[in-house]
C-alpha cells in the first residue's frame, strides 16, 4: 500500500523540456554567480572597515594619550607660573 489515500494521487509535475530545463538553470546560475560576487565585494568591504575601525581606535587612544600628556604639562606650567608670580615683589 503506498502512502496516499485511494481517493487521491499525487500531483503530475509539468512536463519541462530540455531548453526551458537549460534556460532556467543558466538563469539561475547567473544569478548565483552574481549573488556571489556581491558577497565577495560585501566581505572584502566589511573586512576593509574592520581594519580602518581598528586604526581609527588606535589613532584615538594614542590622541587621548597625547591629550593627558599636554594636560599635564599645561597644569605644571600654570604651577611654575603661580610660584613665579608668588615671589615677584609686590610693588
Amino acid at each position: 500500500m503506498s502512502g496516499w489515500p485511494r481517493a487521491s494521487r499525487p500531483p503530475r509535475l509539468p512536463q519541462v523540456d530540455a531548453r526551458r530545463a537549460r534556460r532556467h538553470y543558466s538563469t539561475m546560475d547567473k544569478d548565483l554567480a552574481e549573488l556571489e560576487r556581491k558577497l565577495a565585494s560585501l566581505l572584502a568591504h566589511t573586512r576593509a572597515l574592520r581594519a580602518a575601525n581598528e586604526a581609527l581606535r588606535q589613532d584615538l587612544t594614542a590622541a587621548h594619550e597625547r591629550n593627558r600628556d599636554l594636560t599635564n604639562r599645561v597644569q605644571q606650567a600654570g604651577a611654575r607660573l603661580d610660584a613665579l608670580i608668588a615671589r615677584m615683589p609686590a610693588e
